[in-house]
């Protein structure tokens, strides 16, 4: 009797790790997943920008597209000059995950080589 139940707690002790094990693995692939988002959708609206792009909407609207096309939503979208700098989001579990990026041509150089 004392071996079954020895036996049912390992049992439950490693379904228990499995399944932390598979949610840290969710929530690093939702992280990776949030971060591309948010790096392609300041890309797009980057190119809009900067013309390479030909598009009719505000480039914001298009990284809003390209961020929901990775299955994230644009939180914020900001516009100076050539540089577009954006955040996106998403959940998993019902915790919410955000990733943020910059996109246009280089920052001026601080005199340090």
């Amino acid at each position: 009797m004392a071996g079954s139940a020895v036996a049912v707690g390992g049992i439950a002790v490693a379904a228990a790790l499995g399944i932390g094990a598979a949610a840290v693995g969710g929530a690093g692939a939702t992280s990776q997943r949030v971060a591309a988002a948010a790096d392609a959708a300041a890309l797009a609206a980057a190119d809009a920008v900067s013309g390479a792009v030909a598009v009719d909407s505000d480039p914001c609207a298009l990284a809003a597209r390209v961020a929901e096309a990775h299955g994230a939503a644009l939180e914020d979208c900001r516009i100076a000059g050539l540089e577009v700098v954006v955040r996106v989001g998403t959940a998993y579990a019902g915790l919410p995950a955000a990733a943020g990026a910059r996109a246009g041509p280089p920052s001026p150089s601080t005199g340090r080589r």
